[in-house]
């Protein structure tokens, strides 16, 4: 029987340890690559629609392209789809998520609104804005950006307000001036042009405003999210302010006469 070096187990040991070392760790990267992934796949998972298209108030096929069949678009509750929208819809089986109201303590729960030429996109964007709030909304026109002038549409807005047709209104135009001057002729109305939120606040609080004019040109809609949710979340309480908005009520009383 062949006699087996006593040395020999431990030089193989040695040698395969030499030889480990030589090899690359890859524990490290496969950390790092598993991370990615998982998140990469977090994030798709958590979503709940493919596509966000909640702003419009009109869906046309326009905004359905590119869409996979089976996928999920988030809408606005008031939205409405051309005919041919809705037949793509229902060829590629999309799933329709209707956006939930948001409850910001509303203290206006119907408008009437009204733009020119220059206001209208904006006011489209609002309408749906509007009706994801869950406020009612009478739109008075324009109904596309063909050139009009503003105080044929800042009139019959204000003329709803001031007969309590409706609980405010709001105008757009391009700076929103000339809407609030127009809606100001109309007794009973007490329209403010807001560029902030706290303008907005302060038009409410303090001067019992029922018209918010806004300029399209002014603001991102962001900021015009922001100015409307303080019109529609704030109200005239204090004595103080009722009596200086009833001597404003005074004055369009003399000059009615």
């Amino acid at each position: 029987m062949a006699t087996v070096d006593p040395n020999a187990r431990e030089k193989v040991r040695a040698l395969v340890r030499e030889v480990l070392k030589s090899v690359p760790a890859e524990t490290e990267v496969s950390a790092v690559t598993e991370h990615v992934i998982v998140n990469s796949l977090r994030k798709k998972n958590d979503r709940t629609w493919d596509r966000d298209e909640s702003s419009k108030s009109l869906i046309t096929e326009d905004d359905l392209r590119g869409l996979e069949p089976g996928s999920r678009l988030r809408v606005s509750g008031q939205a409405k789809f051309t005919p041919l929208a809705r037949d793509i819809v229902a060829d590629k089986g999309l799933m329709l998520i209707t956006k939930e109201s948001r409850n910001i303590g509303l203290k206006i729960t119907s408008i009437a609104i009204g733009a020119d030429h220059g206001g209208f996109p904006l006011k489209e964007q609002l309408k749906a804005y509007l009706g994801g709030l869950g406020v009612q909304v009478r739109d008075f026109g324009t109904n596309s950006t063909d050139a009009v002038d503003y105080p044929d549409f800042a009139h019959p807005v204000a003329k709803a307000v001031a007969g309590r047709q409706v609980d405010a209104g709001i105008l757009v135009d391009g700076a929103g001036i000339g809407s609030a001057m127009a809606a100001n002729k109309v007794p009973g109305v007490r329209a403010a042009a807001c560029y902030s939120p706290a303008l907005a606040k302060n038009s409410r609080e303090h001067n019992g405003a029922n018209v918010l004019s806004l300029g399209s040109s002014q603001n991102s809609f962001d900021e015009v999210k922001a100015i409307v949710d303080a019109f529609l979340t704030t109200e005239i309480s204090e004595d103080r302010h009722k009596n200086r908005v009833g001597k404003i009520d005074s004055i369009d009383r003399e000059y009615r006469k």
